[in-house]
């Protein structure tokens, strides 16, 4: 029985209330590419999922894409219902 994709309602929420876990690899590319955590939360408040990843593990995952003042983001998070957490795994 596959998993149902992650509930954008509910990531927007746990981001909205500061639920964020970074993961280096994300800070390691943001860095790399110049990009502020800011512009990482507008993205994720404001964009569309464009692809869902239920069956990754540890957590289910979603690509989500989006439009900051100055540039488009592409954004890979893992949500956990249970702990009501957002983690951001690439940008």
């Amino acid at each position: 029985m596959s998993k149902p994709p992650i509930n954008i309602s509910h990531l927007r929420s746990a981001i909205s209330e500061g639920q964020i876990q970074w993961q280096r690899h994300a800070l390691e590319r943001m860095l790399e590419r110049g990009i502020s955590r800011v512009e990482v939360v507008e993205a994720l408040l404001h964009g569309n999922c464009i692809e869902d990843y239920p069956e990754d593990l540890p957590l289910p995952s979603a690509l989500v894409f989006g439009w900051t003042e100055i540039r488009p983001l592409h954004v890979v998070v893992a949500y956990s219902e249970e702990r009501s957490m957002v983690s951001i795994i690439t940008v």
